[in-house]
This record gives C-alpha cells, sequence and structure tokens, in this order.
C-alpha cells in the first residue's frame, strides 16, 4: 500500500516509468511508511498484470504470490535477529553472508519469466563486508534484476553505492495529514504522540516504553538523585536499549534549548510552562555539553554497555546543570 502522503511520490515514478533503474535508493525519515512504499514498488515491477497509474493489479500470479509473501522472484532482506529474545540491546546488521545470498537470487532465472527483485531495508544496518559485497553486483548488475534499498539515514551509506542509485526521498505528511491519521488510531493523545514522534505518523506505542517515558518526565522537571538513580535501576531491568532512553532524553534536552529562546518546544509539547521554567537560568553552554554528550553516545545506542551505569552519569551530569541552577 501507499500512504495518502506518498502518492505524489508515487505518480513520479508512474510518469517515468519506462525509464526504470538497476537499483532504487528509497530514503527519509523513519514513521512515515517507506518499507509499505518499497514493497508496493515490488509488487508493481512484478505484477502481470498492471493497472492504469502503474498500480499493481492484486489479482493475477504474481500478485497472489507476493501478498502470501511466497514470490520466487522476490526476496526482502532485513537484518537478522541476533538472538531468540529479540533484545533492543543487541546491534540488528546485515551480515556478508546475507547479502551473498542476494547475489545468488540475482543470478538465477525468473520463475515467472518476468524481474527479480531484491528490497533490503534498512540498508544502513549493512556491515562494512556486506555492503562492499552488494556494491560488486550494483557496479555489474544481471539483466532483469531490480535493487530497492529503504534507508532512515542515508549519510551511513557507502557513497559508491548512492551513486549507483535512483535516490527518491520519502517525506513527512504534513501536520494536518499526519494528525488526522494519529487521531484515527490513537484518539486523545494524538497530537502529544505526534509531536513526541517528530511529525512522523508511524509508530508502535510499547506498553512498557510508554510507562517509563511517563515517570521519566516528572522526575526530569523535578530531579532527585536517589528518584534518579532508582529509575536507572528500572530501565535497566526492562533490558531496553541504551538507545531508548537517548532519543527521549535527548528530545527534552533540545526541548530545554528551545524554552530558553522563548520558542515553542517540539517533543513534549505538554510540558512547555514547566520547561520554559526550569530552563530560564540554566546555563546555555552546560545545557549544550551535555546534548553533546548524549550525541556521542548515540552510536552506542545497541551495544552491550552496561545501560544502568550510563543513565546513572548522564543523570549526575543532568543534576550538575540544576546545582548551578539553584546558585545563581
Amino acid at each position: 500500500m501507499i500512504y495518502p502522503w506518498l502518492t505524489p511520490i508515487w505518480q513520479q515514478i508512474d510518469r517515468y516509468w519506462q525509464q526504470q533503474p538497476h537499483a532504487w535508493l528509497l530514503y527519509g525519515p523513519p514513521g512515515i511508511g517507506k518499507l509499505a512504499f518499497a514493497e508496493h514498488l515490488a509488487q508493481a515491477l512484478l505484477c502481470e498484470s498492471l493497472q492504469s497509474g502503474h498500480q499493481p493489479c492484486g489479482h493475477c500470479p504474481s500478485c497472489h504470490l507476493f501478498n502470501q509473501h511466497s514470490h520466487p522472484d522476490f526476496l526482502l532482506v532485513s537484518p537478522e535477529e541476533a538472538d531468540e529474545s529479540k533484545s533492543e540491546r543487541k546491534l540488528a546488521l546485515i551480515k556478508v553472508e546475507t547479502v551473498r545470498k542476494v547475489l545468488d537470487f540475482a543470478h538465477l532465472s525468473a520463475h515467472r519469466g518476468g524481474r527479480r527483485v531484491a528490497l533490503i531495508y534498512p540498508a544502513e544496518s549493512m556491515n562494512t563486508q556486506a555492503a562492499n559485497a552488494l556494491l560488486k553486483i550494483l557496479e555489474e548488475p544481471p539483466a532483469g534484476m531490480t535493487f530497492i534499498l529503504v534507508s532512515h539515514h542515508k549519510d551511513r551509506l557507502l557513497p559508491t553505492i548512492k551513486s549507483r542509485c535512483r535516490q527518491v526521498a520519502l517525506l513527512k505528511p504534513n501536520h494536518q495529514q499526519a494528525l488526522a491519521y494519529v487521531e484515527q488510531h490513537h484518539g486523545d493523545q494524538a497530537a502529544d504522540l505526534l509531536a513526541f514522534h517528530g511529525g512522523a505518523p508511524l509508530f508502535e506505542e510499547e506498553t512498557a516504553h510508554n510507562q517509563l517515558r511517563q515517570e521519566l518526565l516528572p522526575l526530569l522537571a523535578k530531579p532527585r538523585l536517589l528518584a534518579l538513580m532508582d529509575y536507572a535501576a528500572s530501565f535497566d531491568k526492562q533490558k531496553l536499549a541504551l538507545a531508548t532512553f537517548l532519543d527521549w532524553m535527548s528530545k527534552w534536552l533540545i526541548d530545554m534549548t528551545l524554552a530558553q529562546q522563548k520558542i515553542p518546544v517540539k517533543f513534549y509539547p505538554q510540558w512547555q510552562q514547566t520547561l520554559a521554567e526550569i530552563s530560564a537560568s540554566l546555563d546555555p553552554l552546560a545545557l549544550f555539553a551535555l546534548i553533546d554528550k548524549l550525541t556521542a553516545l548515540t552510536p552506542y545506542g545497541r551495544h552491550t554497555l552496561n545501560v544502568k551505569m550510563q543513565l546513572e552519569d548522564l543523570f549526575i551530569d543532568y543534576l550538575q546543570l540544576w546545582q548551578h541552577h539553584n546558585n545563581q
């Protein structure tokens, strides 16, 4: 399917359908429907009875096989699960062994006599060896083979891979479109949830995540050492990734910087007044230094660091902001 806000992008592809590249790179922020768009494109490329606008018919043998996730000429490549527990703290990667299967697939004859399509999502999860292996076949693609790469962060891809793909930017919907969609699925909390997710309307609210996030915000508004240390232990007990906490905390700090400048906050609008009050006399340089520290930790957000220790360290730095504030 194609979400309504991505329909204009499909119309552009439709206009130049006869000028198909051998490799696509669809990129944009998370939560806007990139994978669904890529799968729709893959189905259209394989469809044996295309409809108006080069839409897949949904009824031909190829469409039936595709919808049953059993099309022999379609391969979806995504990161291998690190273990059966599917822990957030394991870095999910597409490894070279997986890409070698893509290479074998690319050289097969098409079972349905048409194209073969390989979809790689998210493409930036390929490790260095996997990316280099894919690059070789992108340089000399077999006839009738189409690659669709989908990326949340295209800057993390090799420049040589990007240069061999037709790059298509998929954009977030405007606020009205996004809010209308989220209201249908999340009701009264739609505006706050949409703000927290940066205007991207497609997200899943996990109960454990939501509860922990709601517990964190009052502590950040009125921080106390023992309460923050207890929170670090509770977060660690849930086995959530450091990346999850970094996301919540960095959004709070960014909103503090906006409130300092008397600019409407972006991620936690329901805390606008509180953020304005607590950030009024904080040292902006110290605040930016803490944001930089969180940014430096981002590449390690899903590595097996001691998460509890990292949270405790960040909370101590956050408290130091307040100690400076109280000494004013």
